[in-house]
């Protein structure tokens, strides 16, 4: 009689016990069940900032039969566009003057066909350097000036494409990457309200790469600075 309350006391305790822990456990699983709802959102901060470099080469073309004019001719045109960029504020460390690429175009022929008119011609590209955009996109209106004077400069090609560069990305990217953050909490709050649920933690977040491209074909000295970030929340009810 006396073991056999003890027992019936253990067996009873050990019951209580498991109970117990069958309840504790089903409410964490439930718990944990509940944090795994999450929700995945974006957000996007794009902005414009002007150029602060631009990188635009003056190249032209000059042809003769003889190698020393043709190099005498470039020297003088070298000369007269360095003025003509002094001339418009641009300082002369910021202009520089390439190894002009000249063809021998009798070494080139073959064949009976007609002999070239000239025999040597050269590209010579002087390419300026700066940070001050405005003063050089002023100088670019009044190339007609250097026109006049019977310099012909190629366009169209890739090598004679004129760049603008921003450089301040490091600048911005904490704003953006805040308004990126803000923006997609918006947009996660709005879909927990709407599904009765309450935001949570962050659970993961990501952040995309800063993209910068022209803001438009005619206005490629103006920069669209873009980058979007994925943030995955948490929801509880």
């Amino acid at each position: 009689m006396n073991l056999t309350r003890p027992a019936l006391i253990l067996g009873l305790s050990l019951v209580l016990g498991l109970s117990a822990l069958g309840y504790l456990a089903g409410k964490a699983a439930i718990q944990v069940k509940e944090y795994e709802r999450s929700v995945t959102v974006k957000g996007l901060s794009e902005r414009e900032y002007p150029a602060d470099i631009v990188i635009w080469p003056l190249q032209y073309t000059e042809a003769g039969n003889s190698l020393e004019k043709v190099y005498a001719a470039l020297e003088n045109n070298n000369a007269r566009i360095k003025a003509f960029l002094v001339g418009k504020g641009i300082p002369r460390e910021a202009i520089s003057v390439s190894p002009p690429a000249v063809t021998d175009k009798s070494a080139q022929a073959y064949g009976s066909g007609p002999a070239p008119e000239f025999r040597y011609s050269a590209v010579q590209a002087v390419t300026v350097y700066s940070p001050n955009v405005a003063v050089v996109r002023a100088a670019m209106a009044d190339l007609g000036e250097l026109g006049k004077e019977g310099i012909a400069f190629t366009g169209g090609n890739y090598e004679a494409r004129t760049e603008y560069l921003f450089t301040r990305l490091n600048e911005v990217k904490p704003g953006m990457i805040e308004e990126a953050t803000n923006k997609a909490r918006e947009v996660a709050m709005k879909f927990a309200e709407d599904s009765n649920s309450r935001l949570g933690k962050i659970r993961r977040a990501s952040q995309g790469q800063f993209s910068i491209g022209d803001r438009d074909n005619n206005n490629p000295h103006i920069k669209k600075v873009r980058v979007v970030s994925t943030i995955e929340y948490y929801l509880s009810d």
